[in-house]
């Protein structure tokens, strides 16, 4: 057959795979493993593609990337399987009711994860302590399920993390903060939402949980169990707008620097045993909401306060021991809406006067002590004097001697037609067109209007949704909001009915439901602010998908054909991939001829010739030409540094990558065998603080290898000061501790250990937030045999790094590398050389301790550029000590690099730093600094070896 037929027949099989041809297998196994233990599935995810046909699955290329099911009417667990997807960015499930069991701890290993909702399913048990591996997460929303135990310290170290929402749960114990070896909540600076109501939380509200470098809006503490008395730190948080610590059983006074949060809107002290005197709020000019309602403060004189309060809507002080007289200018307040003061001792004259607000529609005084009703009549405005001396003594009669009884509803109005009347459990819709709406209840968590009979705010809303609705291409034909008198819950929340009704059709598919139920869980529609406030939405179950989607008797016939065409299809299938493998297995050996033929890297000698091709997991080998193009021919424009090896080139990949590409000259390339070794080392391992190898180049007669591109230079650069950078105590001992786990994890976690021989300053490098990174492996071996704890190799090293044992024996062990960390140590210290004019720092430094001195007699070698408070130099006595014990003569005396790490891991939090925390990025230029210098940092230009000369006097081996 000709291969003209066979491309013909290749690509009608391309067009009849229909079980799996775009997704990626571990996706497409894990997706399919998860569905195998949900109910009510879509029909279509049985015999489709994930990646073409699935609703609510999306993909890159063919990796799922977003999982967006809610409303989906699915149910079961949530299997451990899902920890598999590991390019997932986005997980929905919101408004699955009958979703139950745990969270699985898998959770913690998608980590792209940035936005994890679980908005309304039934999920219970603890919160995975995993979750705190999720460290690209923006958006966290767990609320209205069954959660149980304690919040997740682990959360903490979410440094992304924007929203937090846990409420509605059964969360128990105290609000996490930072301590020993913890994370806490405390350190979310960047979270302008903490969502924590209507849980079990007890304890106090820890002083230390707020800061001035928060970004908090929302604070939503209420009906919990915390107690004692709110921190005075809460005062520090100048960006909030809503705060709600209502329902619990805080006591002791509201501290008085409460009236610094000049931007709150809302304010909920309500329903606790709070003392003293009411708190003087002047100040606080956005205020609107205002209920201290319920508390035990010291009896107070009306506060004349209350009436600088200009954006005002709302006062409400129940049972709060307020005596005195209420005075009318309060009234005047232009947004004023409601006023309730019920059970308290207000007595004497009440009078509303006559310039009172247009907008006040309640003023509420039910058992006081009000003798005098200086109106009988405020148009507009309802009166409640129930239970004061006017009423049981002058006119008991009166309309404002009766309780106060809402019978407040609204329902969106049709819009210019008749409604239709409806069967089939159908609903007429605003445009009187039958259908089956999507349904749910919109609660606004702190509305600052208590107004509820403007319903202009109301067609708002509807309007403000249906915009959202139609700018995102959702298929919704109108919307319909509708309020009974029930409508404010214990939790003060303001509950609105939600209908949406489909367009073009009188239901839903899986789709639209998906898509609005995703627009209000990840909260991108916000409703009109400010009055609305922070909501949740929980949609009732969807049960209306329609024939199309579900599986009556159309629908089983219609599988019943599918399942038929597929097992025709398949024997089609079977013939053409029977055919498809002759063609690819001769169009493979053709292919292996010709790169046997171009390619060098197949044809290096090797000692063994079953070794001949180099075993790399993720380096690429770029041609000649690729590196030519992005260098434009190696021009002196993008030359950033030259060496002993040769030149160093920053060059951009067609995708957008910044790379650096390391060129050999040619008198100083390694033999192809030892190029080879460096190159298969390189490409495994793989830890963030190593420079990573993306590829290499042999071709044409060229060595070049291609790194990960570093803006900030190189260690050395930076202690010089070459490179502009300003590097505290801090910046040190976080550049310390990453270059330890670097050599950590080559000495403990890589197999067969690998041993680097050349740490030093230069070849430290920098990103753009002053990580560390370890580089230049060309003189790095590997412990092949793991029965020795030694490699017998020929010296070679930079001068002044060198372990002298090694120098001495020529056996190199982990523990050289020890010794050259122990120099770097002091070169952080000191910005000093190693060796300077004739001057070892080790020697230098160690006859110069002093331990009965502060920090150690070193005064006079510390840098500069640090500062020598001991304020300022905290765990800089430990600090010394592990240097110390790194360049002891000895190998035997020195730490592991594990332990090196935990010994910084723990200078780092006694300076009450977070050891995981990256600094933020900075804005040096690595080209600026480097371009023109006679070293670079991606190669070394003054290691040796035995036969340059010995760095150090000629020693007796003992």
């Amino acid at each position: 057959m000709s291969e003209r037929i066979l491309v013909v027949l290749l690509l009608a099989l391309n067009c009849l795979l229909v079980a799996k041809g775009e997704t990626a297998d571990e996706d497409f196994t894990t997706l399919r493993s998860l569905i195998s233990t949900w109910k009510n599935t879509p029909p279509n995810w049985v015999v489709s593609d994930p990646c073409d046909d699935w609703e609510g699955i999306k993909c890159k290329k063919t990796r799922v990337t977003s999982i967006t099911l809610s409303s989906f009417g699915l149910g079961g667990p949530l299997s451990g399987d899902i920890g598999s997807l590991s390019e997932l960015e986005i997980l929905d499930l919101s408004y699955n009711k009958d979703f139950t069991g745990p969270l699985p701890q898998s959770i913690g290993e998608l980590r792209k994860l940035s936005t994890l909702i679980l908005v309304g399913c039934n999920f219970n048990g603890p919160i995975p302590d995993s979750i705190g591996n999720l460290q690209e997460l923006l958006f966290l929303s767990l609320n209205s399920n069954s959660f149980s135990g304690p919040i997740p310290p682990s959360i903490g170290s979410l440094s992304k993390l924007y929203w937090l929402d846990l409420a509605d749960n059964q969360l128990e114990g105290s609000i996490p903060v930072s301590g020993d070896d913890i994370f806490g909540l405390d350190n979310l600076h960047h979270a302008k939402h903490f969502h924590l109501g209507k849980n079990n939380l007890s304890g106090t509200i820890p002083p230390q949980l707020f800061s001035s470098e928060m970004a908090l809006i929302h604070l939503l503490l209420e009906s919990n169990k915390l107690v004692g008395s709110i921190p005075s730190t809460l005062g520090l948080v100048h960006s909030l707008e809503v705060v709600r610590l209502d329902s619990n059983s805080l006591d002791g006074p509201v501290p008085p620097n409460i009236n610094n949060l000049t931007n709150v809107r809302d304010l909920y002290l309500s329903n606790n045993k709070l003392s003293g005197p009411p708190p003087n709020l002047t100040g606080m000019d956005a205020l609107s909401y205002l209920d201290m309602s319920n508390n035990s403060f010291k009896p107070l004189d009306f506060p004349e306060w209350f009436t600088n309060l200009k954006s005002l809507t709302t006062l409400k002080m129940e049972r709060t021991q307020l005596q005195g007289q209420v005075p009318s200018s309060l009234f005047g307040l232009v947004n004023l809406q409601t006023v309730v003061l019920k059970d308290n001792k207000i007595n004497g004259t009440l009078d509303v006067g006559s310039s009172y607000s247009r907008q006040l529609r309640l003023v509420d005084l039910e058992t006081n002590s009000i003798d005098i009703f200086k109106q009988n009549e405020v148009p507009g405005v309802t009166i409640i004097l129930k239970d004061n001396p006017i009423c049981q003594e002058i006119d008991e009669r009166a309309a404002y001697c009766s309780s106060y009884k809402s019978n407040f509803s609204y329902s969106t109005p049709p819009n210019n037609c008749v409604p239709d009347t409806c069967k089939s459990g159908k609903i007429s819709s605003p445009n009187c067109i039958c259908a089956y709406p999507y349904t749910g209840t919109l609660a606004l968590r702190s509305p600052s209007f208590s107004n509820l009979d403007n319903n202009t705010r109301y067609l708002m809303l509807e309007e403000s949704l249906m915009r959202y609705f139609k700018s995102h291409f959702v298929p919704v034909d109108s919307v319909s909001v509708m309020l009974s008198h029930q409508i404010m819950d214990p939790t003060q929340y303001l509950k609105l009915n939600l209908q949406a009704f489909p367009s073009g059709q009188d239901h839903f598919n899986r789709t639209g439901t998906s898509q609005i139920g995703f627009m209000l869980s990840n909260q991108t529609f916000k409703p009109p602010q400010p009055d609305f406030g922070p909501f949740y939405f929980l949609a009732d179950k969807y049960e209306h998908f329609g024939n199309d989607e579900g599986l009556p008797e159309s629908g089983k016939h219609s599988n019943i054909g599918i399942i038929v065409g597929a097992a025709v299809g398949g024997l089609v299938l079977l013939v053409l991939l029977l055919l498809s493998g002759l063609y690819a297995f001769r169009q493979k050996k053709r292919a292996e001829k010709a790169i046997g033929q171009s390619n060098p890297f197949r044809r290096w000698d090797t000692v063994d010739s079953k070794s001949e091709v180099p075993q790399l997991k993720e380096a690429r080998m770029f041609s000649f030409e690729d590196l030519k193009k992005c260098t434009k021919s190696f021009s002196q424009v993008n030359d950033i540094g030259s060496g002993g090896f040769g030149k160093v080139y920053k060059a951009t990949l067609p995708n957008g990558q910044v790379i650096a590409i390391k060129r050999a000259q040619k008198e100083s390339m390694q033999g192809k065998l030892e190029f080879k070794a460096e190159i298969e080392l390189l490409s495994r391992v793989h830890h963030k603080n190593l420079v990573s190898l993306l590829g290499f180049c042999f071709d044409q007669g060229e060595q070049m290898l291609v790194y990960e591109y570093l803006q900030n230079g190189s260690l050395k650069d930076a202690l010089t000061g070459k490179s502009g950078i300003r590097l505290d105590w801090i910046r040190r001992l976080k550049i310390a501790l990453g270059t330890a786990r670097g050599l950590a994890y080559l000495h403990e976690l890589v197999n067969p250990p690998i041993i680097h021989r050349d740490i030093k300053s230069n070849n430290i490098l920098l990103d753009d937030r002053l990580n560390s990174k370890v580089s230049d492996f060309g003189l790095s071996k590997s412990m092949i045999d793991s029965e020795k704890d030694h490699v017998t190799t020929q010296v070679k090293g930079t001068l002044g790094y060198l372990d002298p044992e090694y120098y001495m024996s020529q056996q190199l062990t982990e523990k050289s590398d020890v010794y050259s960390f122990g120099v770097l140590m002091m070169e952080l210290i000191s910005a000093r050389k190693p060796l300077e004019r004739g001057k070892y720092i080790v020697k230098e430094i160690r006859n110069a301790l002093d331990k009965t001195k502060s920090l150690y007699g070193l005064h006079e070698f510390i840098d500069p550029a640090i500062g020598l408070s001991s304020t300022t130099l905290i765990g800089f006595d430990k600090f010394v000590d592990l240097v110390l014990r790194c360049v002891e003569e000895s190998g035997e005396e020195r730490p592991k690099m594990s332990e090196v790490v935990r010994e910084i891991e723990n200078i780092l939090k006694s300076a009450g730093t977070n050891p995981t925390e990256e600094s933020p990025s900075i804005s040096s230029s690595y080209e600026e600094v480097s371009r023109g210098s006679s070293s670079h940092p991606y190669n070394s230009n003054d290691t040796f070896d035995l036969s340059a000369g010995s760095p150090y006097p000629k020693v007796d081996p003992v």
